[in-house]
C-alpha cells in the first residue's frame, strides 16, 4: 500500500491508519453479527481488530477501489444475510426481499 497517512474508521470508534492495515478478512458463520463484519491486520499490533464494516468499505477509504467489486457486491452480500437470518429465524418476507433484489438486479443492469 502506498505511503498514505489519512485514517480510516474501522467502527466502535476506532480508526487505524491507512498505510498500517496489511490485511482484511471477512468474518463468516456464527462469528459474523452485532457489528462483527471484517478482521483488519494492522501493522503493530499483534491481534486484529473487529471492525464493524466490511473489507469493501475499508478498502473504498483506504484508496483502494479497484479492489473492490463495487457496491452492487456489498448490497447482493447484504441481502444474501439478511436472507439467510430471515430463513434461520423462521420469517422471510418475500415481498421485501423480493423487492430488494429487483432494485439490485435493476442498478446492476442499468450500470452495465
Amino acid at each position: 500500500m502506498a505511503s498514505d497517512t489519512r485514517m480510516v474508521a474501522l467502527g466502535f470508534g476506532t480508526f487505524a491508519r491507512a498505510d498500517r492495515i496489511f490485511a482484511l478478512e471477512r468474518i463468516t458463520g456464527a462469528d459474523r453479527g452485532d457489528g462483527h463484519r471484517t478482521r483488519v491486520w494492522i501493522e503493530g499490533v499483534a491481534e486484529p481488530l473487529i471492525a464493524s464494516r466490511t473489507e469493501s468499505t475499508i478498502l473504498r477509504d483506504m484508496g483502494q477501489e479497484a479492489a473492490i467489486g463495487g457496491p452492487e457486491l456489498d448490497e447482493a452480500l447484504d441481502l444474501a444475510a439478511r436472507l439467510a437470518a430471515a430463513a434461520d429465524a423462521g420469517r422471510v418476507d418475500l415481498n421485501d426481499l423480493g423487492r430488494r433484489a429487483r432494485r439490485l438486479l435493476a442498478s446492476t443492469t442499468a450500470s452495465a
